[in-house]
């Protein structure tokens, strides 16, 4: 796809979710796409590799939490992958100041090309599984939110993501929209882990059949020393 094309597409598609596009943020979300279909001849990103695609169900999906951020505030992106949903918010409000982690060295390779590439500046990447990053004083409760794509069920996901959160912070959780009962299963864990339910907002993806949601989750008390547990454990044995 041509630049033109692309940036018809993006002009388009983020106006229906409220978003009005700078040219220059096109022309990295653009560098983006490119990176992201050469580096997936090599390593694992991800199974969307046309551009139309990619524009709908990787940018404008993440560009649908932009307006649960604000100005200024840290941002963790816990099991980015290849940067979802980290890079394109950080794309479309320049300060955020984001730090993306993911257990894969490869992919944070990835992601540290596509951050020199795209000059973005107050972006850390950590090598690291959540629950071990999380043990580490520089990381734990100094963040205002965390965001999270496609990672796991809630309960195991609160564990990852609750951690991190200063008090009066928010997890910012992209789910699908079947997320009824698990709620119902992860109620205890976010409890336990001192948070709870703000808000559950579904929503169809434009332009697809694609329903989504998105929970946000308040950090209303400290998080016990004892969570998250060690690695693997988590996802294995969701709190219940």
């Amino acid at each position: 796809m041509q630049i033109d094309e692309f940036s018809h597409e993006m002009k388009e598609k983020m106006k229906k979710i409220d978003i009005n596009i700078t040219d220059m943020q096109i022309k990295k979300f653009f560098s983006y796409m490119n990176l992201l279909i050469e580096w997936n001849q090599k390593i694992n990103l991800t199974t969307i590799v046309a551009p139309k695609e990619i524009i709908i169900k990787h940018f404008v999906d993440c560009g649908t939490i932009l307006k649960y951020l604000k100005d200024g505030e840290n941002i963790i992106d816990i099991g980015t992958g290849a940067g979802f949903p980290g890079i394109p918010v950080k794309i479309l409000n320049e300060n955020l100041n984001v730090t993306l982690v993911d257990s894969l060295n490869k992919r944070i390779n990835f992601l540290n090309e596509v951050c020199k590439t795209l000059n973005l500046n107050n972006v850390e990447l950590v090598h690291s599984r959540a629950e071990d990053l999380a043990k580490n004083k520089e990381y734990r409760e100094k963040f205002d939110k965390t965001v999270s794509r496609a990672v796991a069920n809630l309960s195991t996901l609160a564990e990852y993501d609750l951690p991190f959160i200063k008090n009066g912070g928010q997890m910012v959780a992209m789910k699908g929209f079947e997320i009824d009962e698990e709620l119902k299963n992860a109620e205890k864990a976010i409890n336990i882990l001192g948070g709870k339910v703000k808000e559950v907002n579904k929503f169809n993806l434009i332009d697809t059949d694609n329903k989504r949601s998105i929970v946000v989750i308040d950090k209303i008390k400290a998080t016990p020393k004892q969570y998250p547990r060690k690695a693997g454990k988590p996802l294995k044995e969701p709190i219940k």
